[in-house]
């Protein structure tokens, strides 16, 4: 039974992250860790082992008061019931939100407002992990961080890391995209960039903060169209950022104007460690938070972190790539890449050099991607096999590989000078003009139809047994 519409649960009961917690609590998908575990690394390292089977909640880590919960996801098909479809309506269903998003909706108050802080000291008011052996201390990993721009209002979701370097300091990573282009607007202005961070939020609201969406495109009206119903909001208490009313968590603040301080290492997707540099700098206002909160982190460069980044990015590269061509099928962000760099496009071929044209689509689609393998229609893009197949057997590198220099790409891939890298494609079609059996893929007649309960013996002991007896006879 997968998870309905949580629009449709009523007008008490909101789109919130309790409601997928009690959603996983009911199908034995969350473990309950013992009381007093560890912020530093012991958490970590209990989340990373139970990363592929179930969500866990740590009560009164390290004795504080709040709980802490990691792995939300376990896997593509928690995604999908998370918001209440089957793994194959995941894509259609996110480019359909993407499309026709549900404007947030604001309201007087909500429970993320019931206790305020204004007398901030991040550590002992909130449980901050640390997560990998080399981070350089706590860090907020699974934060929304909600900018406004400071001349449309307009409003951007999207997630930093936020290193905890002082009572009320965060040091951030921003990269090349649209928050960093809301604080250079400010900065233009001499303003702060007005922010805030939510923490503890509806998968929904996660998943659409990886949209790659356009500049001015608020993720949070994905989400609300994912959910089937606008989200509600309510306005900061110090600033004039609109934040999810039914989150658990909200630290509001301001990129200061001008500074920089020393932030990192700290272990990122590719499953390096991101390094130490200078970068902006959040300045904490306030912290609200509800009467009873939880704590929602991701352990840097683990599943949930490649999953969350992963399924989004799948459903805008394949809206962008179908724009141009009608026969993209399906595409896949290959774990062994990253859930990033590497993309699998399966195409219904109508011409050759057809992949050749894909694969610039898909560099210009996002400036992460690395390598693009476009396969043919029978090869399932969900199976490493079946892509390394379909190059082991349609491709050949000096017909069929394209590698472009010099281009854009992650500046966590520490392969790259600085972010300047190459990128690579791979045609693993067959022609279209090939013989027919020359890339018919064999099949065993009838092997779908066998029903192994009577095509099978109930004890093969026995059978085994009586067979050997009558040999020796």
């Amino acid at each position: 039974m997968r998870m309905e519409n949580v629009a449709r649960r009523g007008a008490n009961a909101p789109a919130d992250l309790r409601a997928w917690l009690a959603f996983l609590a009911e199908r034995g998908k969350l473990a309950i860790a013992r009381e007093g575990i560890g912020l530093a690394d012991e958490l970590a390292a209990v989340a990373k082992r139970l990363e592929r089977d179930s969500a866990v909640l740590f009560p009164r880590p390290d004795g504080h008061e709040i709980p802490v919960v990691a792995n939300l996801f376990a896997g593509r098909d928690w995604v999908a019931d998370s918001i209440g479809v089957t793994e194959d309506q995941l894509l259609p269903r996110f480019l359909a939100a993407a499309t026709h998003p549900l404007p947030t909706h604001e309201v007087a108050s909500g429970p993320v407002q019931d206790v305020v802080h204004e007398d901030v000291d991040l550590l002992r008011q909130l449980p901050v992990p640390k997560h990998n052996e080399r981070d350089s201390g706590p860090y907020i990993t699974a934060g929304l961080l909600i900018a406004r721009n400071p001349k449309t209002g307009v409003q951007n979701v999207s997630i930093h890391r936020c290193q905890v370097s002082g009572k009320n300091r965060i040091g951030v990573l921003l990269l090349p995209r649209h928050t960093f282009s809301y604080y250079r607007l400010a900065e233009e202005l001499g303003q702060a960039l007005e922010i805030a961070i939510v923490i503890g939020a509806h998968p929904a609201l996660m998943l659409a903060s990886q949209a790659i969406a356009a500049l001015d495109e608020d993720e949070m009206a994905i989400a609300g169209a994912l959910l089937g119903a606008p989200v509600d909001v309510v306005k900061c208490r110090t600033n004039s950022v609109r934040v999810p009313a039914h989150a658990e968590i909200v630290i509001e603040g301001r990129i200061l104007q001008g500074v920089r301080e020393p932030e990192g290492p700290f272990g990122e997707f590719p499953q390096y460690y991101g390094p130490r540099a200078n970068r902006e700098v959040i300045e904490v206002d306030a912290i609200t938070h509800r009467a009873k909160p939880i704590f929602h982190t991701i352990v840097g460069g683990g599943f949930e972190h490649l999953i969350l980044g992963g399924v989004p990015r799948e459903a805008t590269l394949l809206q962008h790539l179908r724009r141009s061509f009608p026969g993209v099928l399906d595409v896949r962000l290959t774990r062994g890449g990253t859930c990033r760099y590497h993309l699998a496009i399966k195409i219904d071929k109508a011409n050759d050099g057809e992949p050749k044209n894909i694969m610039m689509c898909a560099f210009g689609a996002h400036y992460d991607i690395k390598q693009v393998v476009v396969v043919d229609k029978d090869v399932d893009i969900s199976s490493s096999e079946e892509i390394e197949w379909a190059v082991a057997t349609r491709f050949q590198a000096d017909r069929d590989l394209m590698v472009v220099a010099g281009a854009l790409g992650s500046k966590l891939d520490p392969t790259t000078d600085n972010g300047i890298s190459a990128k690579m494609g791979l045609d693993a079609t067959a022609p279209v003009s090939a013989p027919e059996l020359a890339f018919k893929r064999i099949r065993v007649k009838g092997e779908e139809e066998v029903d192994l309960a009577t095509a099978l013996q109930a004890d093969p002991g026995a059978a085994v047994a009586r067979l050997l007896s009558e040999t020796r006879a």
